[in-house]
Order: structure tokens, then sequence, then C-alpha cells
């Protein structure tokens, strides 16, 4: 890939990546049952997540309107409120919620991610354009091609390149493949598509401060959903007829390459498919960063043989990838609940403590309550197996492997207790969908009374009856 030359006003062809995304997005390839049913069973979890998140103030004081009380009639719904708004803003309400409490599907890679953050996006839009005589109805069975198609862009594009390894937040990608589906949602042509693809890549990126200590912050909860909302907004100015900028990724001196990602290309190992969703790894039991799934499944493991002893312990040493230490290690005090479920020794301490793990356990009020926790955090060492590290990185595995020995005073151990795979991953995919929808049925239980959450459940239960049905219908069940 050359760069195109710094001296020449000559406009050069569009930048490969954007075409092939274009291509895609325009023309995909035929997707797998396995892909479409897994994409229904995404939509249910990542709305579940939505529902629950709307039990903690934290959240929904940032639902709602830019202006207080300026409602768009015929406006996008947001899922378990009474809002109707533009769908700008309700792209991001509706990703502030999916991603609040850690608990929607995820990716791990080069770089990680969560790819359902982008329904924020697709609903929004859909849900949108079917309303108030704009001419365009949508069925689910739109918003599930879309949500295979923006897992697929976000997921392929991270598979090798670590966005996160040169200080940029991963809901870049977010971003981009929001940008690509909601411009064809709109009615963008190929061109259009290219054109509003570089605005999200030109667009300037997060950096990943609030994320790691000592920033981190709840800003990590709603930066998906700034992002499906700025995506939104680029497709809308795209389909105004707005410019594109063709080099916008190789572009010499001041494109992305060179600007961001140290004069390095993007590499793509495989073209855009259904891959990503059939692959997705679901957080089903815990709302807790991916990379501790497994080292909380062991400490729940361990919990009934600790918790009678736990004055004795002497030691709790745990076995990790180089991705946990590297992400989420942490030691000393920590600030918020955005600090706590992003510490793997934090995450660890409740399941050995409780024997579960919930999102109350990250809350202010609740860490203050038991000094157990850092007592046993104080007693955690940390070291990388490196052949969980090959494993997590090994496409044929892609393993979130970790363990736990809880060493005693008296010289007495409980053995090393390892889980490999979480119970979210495909390998694992049917042990967890059971418990997946179980979750959604608990979800939904916090917000709605028992007449709409029969008429949710049905609808949702009958995979045909779904697909047909529309965007519009469908949100209109979800109105507190």
């Amino acid at each position: 890939m050359s760069h195109a030359d710094i001296d020449s006003a000559v406009r050069p062809p569009p930048d490969d990546l954007l075409v092939k995304i274009a291509d895609y997005v325009i023309a995909p390839p035929e997707f797998s049952a396995e892909a479409r049913e897994t994409a229904r069973l995404c939509l249910l979890d990542t709305l579940g997540c939505g529902i629950l998140a709307l039990k903690f103030p934290a959240c929904t004081r940032l639902l709602g309107p830019v202006v207080p009380g300026s409602i768009l009639p015929d406006g996008a719904r947001v899922p378990g409120t009474n809002f109707q708004l533009d769908p700008i803003q309700a792209a991001f309400n509706i990703g502030c919620m999916i991603r609040w409490l850690d608990f929607n599907d995820t990716w791990l890679a080069a770089e990680w991610g969560h790819p359902s953050d982008n329904l924020g996006a697709i609903l929004a839009v859909t849900d949108y354009l079917g309303r108030g005589g704009r001419g365009k109805k949508f069925l689910i069975k739109d918003v599930l091609d879309a949500m295979i198609q923006a897992h697929e862009i976000q997921g392929v594009l991270a598979l090798k390149n670590s966005f996160n390894r040169v200080g940029l937040d991963h809901v870049v990608l977010v971003k981009v493949a929001s940008t690509a589906v909601a411009t064809r949602l709109l009615g963008g042509s190929r061109d259009q598509i290219i054109n509003a693809l570089s605005q999200a890549w030109v667009d300037g990126q997060a950096l990943r401060t609030y994320r790691h200590a000592p920033n981190t912050g709840s800003r990590k909860s709603w930066a998906a959903g700034d992002a499906t909302a700025r995506a939104v907004r680029l497709a809308l100015i795209t389909m105004t007829g707005e410019m594109g900028l063709p080099s916008v990724l190789t572009a010499a001196k001041w494109g992305f390459y060179d600007v961001l990602f140290g004069h390095k290309p993007f590499e793509l190992d495989r073209p855009f498919g259904s891959y990503v969703m059939e692959n997705v790894l679901f957080k089903i039991s815990f709302p807790a960063e991916f990379h501790a799934q497994t080292a909380v499944e062991a400490a729940v493991q361990l919990h009934p043989i600790v918790t009678p002893r736990l004055h004795d312990i002497r030691q709790i040493r745990m076995w990790t990838h180089e991705s946990a230490i590297r992400i989420i290690s942490k030691s000393g005090p920590l600030a918020n609940p955005a600090d706590r479920d992003h510490c793997l020794q934090y995450m660890t301490a409740i399941g050995l403590l409780y024997g579960d793990l919930k999102a109350e356990h990250y809350e202010d009020a609740f860490h203050q309550a038991d000094p157990r926790i850092d007592r046993l955090r104080e007693l955690m060492t940390v070291e990388e197996d490196r052949n969980y590290s090959r494993d997590y990185l090994d496409p044929q595995k892609r393993s979130i492997a970790n363990a736990i020995e809880v060493i005693f005073k008296d010289g007495s151990t409980t053995g090393r207790v390892s889980v490999e795979y979480p119970i979210g991953h495909r390998r694992r995919r049917s042990d967890g969908i059971p418990l997946l929808i179980q979750k959604f049925q608990a979800n939904l239980k916090t917000r709605f009374g028992d007449g709409q959450y029969r008429r949710i459940v049905e609808l949702c239960f009958d995979a045909g009856l779904l697909t047909g049905t529309s965007v519009n219908e469908f949100m209109d069940l979800f109105t507190a």
C-alpha cells in the first residue's frame, strides 16, 4: 500500500479498505443460519442488558433528550422508557444503556470490543425512519442483517489491528461499523457509504484514558453510545451530499496511518462475511470485563471451600493471559464502580466471598461495607501463563483462561482450579444458550409487569414471528 503523494492536489481513488467495507455493506454474501440465529439471541441479550441498566441512576441520568423536555414527535423510541428522540440522541441513549453494565457480548482478538454496541445506531435509525410517514419500514429481519454486518466490520478489523496498543479506544471500530450500516439504512449509495466511512476515520479518536488507572471512570460506560450517536450524525451529514476524503487512511503525513497508527496500514486476514457473529462471546454469568470471566467462574467454584477459612488464607495465586494483565490487573485503591468492574483482583475476590458477581457488587456503598474484599486483593499475586497467552491468540482456540490457587497458613491448598473457556464461548454455546435465555427473562422482569413481559417473551421466542415483525411494533412493545 502506497501513500498518496503529499505534494499532489489530485484526489486519489478511495482507500481500498473503504471500498471493501462499502461493497460488503451494499452486497453482503449469504449469511449462515447460525449467524442469523445467533443474531436473534444477541438482539435479545443486548436489549436485556440495556433494560437491566435502567436500575442504576448513574445510567438513567444521562438518558433523554439533550435539552430536557424536548421530545420529537414520531421519533425513535428508547426501550424501557417513554422517550421519543431524534435518531442521533436515540442512538446515544440506547448505546449508553447497552454498555453501562459491561454485560453485553464481546470480541477478543488483537483488539477487543463489544460488537453489539452498534445496536444503538441500528435500532435508532430503523425505528426513526419507520415513523411519521418517512417512507421506510424495516422488519426485525433487517435489524438482524445489519447486526451481522456491524459485528463483522468491527470484529474483522479487530483481528489483526490493535488500537489500544497505540492508546486509542476500541470504540473507533463501533463508530466505523455503525457509520457504514447506518448510511446504508438511510438509503446511501456505495459512494455515500465510502464518503461516510472517510468521515468516521478522520474524526479523531477517543483515547483509552478513561479505561485505565488512575483515570478509570464512567465514561467507559457511555463511550459506545457516544460512538453510535456520532456514527448516525456522520451518516446524516453524508446523506446531505457532503463530500468524502478518499485517502483518509493512506495520505502521507495527514492520514490515519501516519498520524495515529505508527505509519502501519491495517491488516485484514479474512473477507467480510458472518464469521464474527458466529463466534461472538456472550457474557452470560457475570457483568464483568471478559478477560476476567473465567477467573470469576474459578472463584465461584472455590467459594464453598474458601469462605469457612477466610482468616486462614496466606496467599491467593492467579494465572492469566497477557491481555488480562495489561488491561485489568490492578493494585491499590479503586475509585468508583468503573474502576472495580475492570479489576481482575476485585472481581475474583467477589466470586470467592459471595459465590456470584452482580452489578450491585461494584457500587461504592457495597464496597465500603465489606473490608474483606480489599483484604483478599492484598493477598493476590497475578502471573502470566504463557500457554494461556498463546491460546488466547490462537484463532482455532480463542480461549480466555484463568486459574486460581488458594494457599492457607498451614500450608494446605485448594489446588489449582482453572477454567479455559467461559460459559459464553462458542465452544460452550449449547450449555450457554439456556442460561442466556434465563438472563434475558430476568432482565425484563426488572422493568416490566407481567402482561408486558409475556407479550415481549412470546414474540421474541418465536423466531419466525419476530423476524417478520416491524421495528416500530417491536420497539413499541418495550415502551415503559
